[in-house]
């Protein structure tokens, strides 16, 4: 065993000393094939190192001759730049001689042409003096003949020249205010023919009180009662007066309130026709008969909006338009009116090409004011107008009825057709009610603005304080002088008088002349 293990050592040492001589031997080999490779190798490089420098300096020389050539060429185009440049300055700088020369030329020209303008001026100077003087002498001798100065005459000159400027202006718009005049007159009347050709409506005529037909003169005691308690629970009811009289079978009903007194008439006819007559059966019957009326009211404002196509409206605007039926004013119905005018007003306005629709809304609610002006202070154009606005109208339509009566200076086109469908309707011009001495001392008033301008010789108030007449002395007047007084008096009667509607200024210029055949 053990001379086995010594025999595998030595077979083992052996093999690896053979091993590494091997390997020696074919490491020296594999040198020497590496060298011979890298030789070959660096002698190819070494070549084509020879073949890229003879390349490099080729394309360099081709590179410098090229550059050369381009060199060459602009050197030559720019040397031609040069000469045609040489060329210009050449032309430039004989130009400028000759212009040089023609300048001193001209100079020497203006010096003798000044020296002409100098003595030219010198003589026309002379001849200016001796003109003014010849004026001033010639002034002198007009003024000793004609006896007055240059500036009176020049006074005399502007003053026949501002009275003939004067003239043509006057006449000048005579004839434009009576061109314009005519064909206005002639439009409006074919407008309002029109439309008084296609609207007919009824005209309701109602009294202010009311009065209750009584079937015998015993029921005016029963109406009464004992101790008059009755009569009172009536009026305590219906905020009415019940005026009890000598007048046959008949009891009066009077109240600024046409709605109160609407029901008190119908809450008595009912109590008479029941013949119970005490104050708790006036109280029932009286509480029934308001909501009937209201009822009423609320339905006539819904039928009348509707049958007029005015839509929309608010409820309380409805319900104070139903109210109208039982408000009278210059014995006409006032609802009744109002559908004229609406009616009148959307005629107008399809005519003249406006909004139909706005024109009808405007004239049924122009009098709405009426409805409520026993209970608030103003007149009845400006409460319609205040509520109109409260209710959400437009402002145009508020427009409309604040100045339905007004004289048309600050108005709308939509406010006039509402004033005119207004006079057409109830034909007049729309004034509220005067007290008598106050509409007498306006008519003085009137005439005192008249006969406060020189040359006038009578004026007369007539139609009411809607025209006056004045009557002028023809020797102080003329034609056109009448023309420029008609409209001063109407200036001023505009601003010192307050007055409904419109007032017709007429001036009347005549020449009268008188002989006797003996």
């Amino acid at each position: 065993m053990f001379y086995d293990i010594v025999l595998f050592c030595l077979s083992l040492a052996v093999g690896v000393v053979i091993g590494y001589f091997i390997r020696k031997k074919l490491s020296q080999k594999q040198l020497e094939s590496a060298e011979t490779l890298s030789a070959r190798i660096i002698e190819e490089a070494r070549k084509e190192s020879e073949n890229i420098k003879k390349e490099s300096i080729l394309q360099a020389k081709d590179y410098l001759l090229k550059a050369k050539a381009e060199f060459e060429k602009d050197t030559r185009e720019r040397k031609s730049e040069i000469e045609a440049l040489e060329k210009r300055l050449r032309s430039k700088e004989e130009n400028l001689e000759k212009r040089l020369d023609s300048l001193a030329q001209k100079e020497g020209n203006m010096e003798s042409r000044e020296k002409e303008l100098l003595q030219k001026e010198a003589l026309i100077a002379e001849k200016h003096a001796k003109m003014d003087q010849m004026l001033e002498e010639q002034k002198k001798t007009l003024e000793k003949i004609a006896g007055i100065s240059a500036e009176e005459a020049k006074d005399h000159l502007i003053r026949s020249m501002e009275a003939e400027a004067k003239r043509e202006a006057i006449a000048t718009l005579r004839k434009i205010e009576e061109e314009t005049k005519r064909e206005g007159e002639k439009k409006a009347r074919e407008i309002l023919a029109y439309a008084m050709q296609r609207y007919a409506g009824d005209f309701v005529v109602e009294n202010s009180v009311s009065v209750v037909n009584l079937p015998n003169e015993e029921m005016k005691g029963r109406i009464i009662g004992r101790e008059g308690r009755n009569i009172r629970a009536i009026e305590a009811a219906t905020g009415i007066d019940l005026i009890i009289d000598d007048t046959p079978e008949a009891v009066v009903l009077s109240s600024f309130d046409p709605v109160r007194r609407e029901i008190a008439k119908m809450a008595l006819e009912r109590l008479i026709s029941d013949g119970r007559i005490h104050p708790g059966r006036v109280e029932d019957i009286v509480k029934k008969v308001k909501v009937e009326v209201e009822s009423i009211i609320r339905e006539t404002g819904e039928r009348v909006s509707f049958d007029v196509g005015v839509h929309d409206l608010h409820p309380e605007l409805v319900n104070i338009l139903g109210k109208l039926k039982f408000r009278t004013s210059f014995s006409q119905n006032v609802l009744q009116h109002s559908i004229e005018v609406a009616h009148l007003t959307a005629i107008m306005a399809t005519e003249l090409g406006m909004n139909v629709k706005e024109a009808k809304r405007a004239g049924l609610l122009h009098d709405i004011g009426k409805a409520l002006d026993h209970k608030m202070e103003g007149t009845h154009a400006a409460i319609g107008a205040g509520v109109a606005k409260r209710f959400g109208e437009n402002e145009r339509i508020v427009q409309a009825i604040a100045t339905h009566h007004d004289d048309g200076r600050t108005n709308t086109l939509l406010g006039v057709l509402v004033q005119t469908a207004d006079t057409l309707s109830a034909a007049r011009p729309g004034a509220r009610r005067e007290m008598l001495e106050t509409y007498v001392k306006r008519l003085d008033e009137l005439e005192k603005i008249a006969n406060s301008f020189t040359g006038v010789d009578k004026s007369y108030a007539i139609q009411a304080g809607r025209e006056i007449r004045i009557l002028v002395e023809s020797e102080k007047v003329s034609d056109d002088d009448a023309l420029l007084l008609c409209k001063d008096i109407a200036k001023k009667i505009e601003s010192e008088l307050t007055y409904p509607g419109q007032i017709k200024v007429t001036v009347i210029r005549e020449t009268r002349v008188s002989e006797f055949a003996r």
